[in-house]
């Protein structure tokens, strides 16, 4: 039985609110920000140290047409998988079908880069094998979303731009509670780049 964590980060989206406002040809995934740790560097580069350090694999999806978060991906180690992703749905099914043998998956989103280390840790540690584990911050829940071994089948079914949240109900929630703003915070647009916790 593998005893081995997958890391899944999600870097597919077309980002059209970022681009709207920065310009067409802007790419929010290899944009340039100040991290938790005071070193600026691009948001997905962000996500993906945090990450790496803290699981065995790491698979990053992304559109044939970001040839720059491919390259980043590579460059960290990860596994990268190209899919002209018709949804969120589709490049988790697609990347836990690259990986399926895992005692749980981590599902980040590539724009999320201010999630503190000891945040993932702690939806880590509570990974149990027929369990989703969920942070939780001021009553809303946020990510990494952590999938037990359990979950694996259904995780492949998926489809559309839901993603995994239609594996909610019927689940067994773990709430996992944390003080961390990071995990609700995405780059949506690029005001966004700087984190103002509230």
């Amino acid at each position: 039985m593998h005893e081995t964590l997958c890391a899944i980060v999600l870097a597919a989206g077309k980002g059209s609110r970022y681009r709207h406002v920065a310009g067409a040809h802007r790419n929010k995934l290899l944009a340039q920000c100040m991290g938790r740790d005071g070193i600026e560097r691009s948001v997905l580069e962000h996500v993906l140290i945090n990450i790496c350090a803290s699981v065995d694999k790491c698979v990053v999806l992304t559109r044939p047409d970001f040839p720059g978060v491919a390259e980043l991906g590579l460059r960290h180690g990860c596994e990268v998988v190209i899919l002209d992703s018709p949804g969120m749905g589709d490049s988790i099914a697609a990347a836990v079908a690259a990986e399926p043998h895992h005692r749980g998956w981590l599902i980040l989103l590539g724009d999320m880069p201010f999630i503190h280390p000891d945040t993932l840790d702690c939806v880590i540690r509570s990974l149990e094998d027929d369990a989703i584990s969920v942070p939780v911050h001021q009553g809303k829940y946020g990510h990494p979303v952590g999938f037990g071994r359990d979950l694996g089948p259904a995780l492949m079914t998926l489809s559309g731009e839901m993603g995994a949240r239609r594996l909610f109900p019927g689940a067994r929630i773990k709430e996992v509670s944390v003080d961390d703003p990071g995990v609700l915070w995405d780059v949506d647009v690029p005001s966004a780049l700087e984190f103002k916790p509230t």
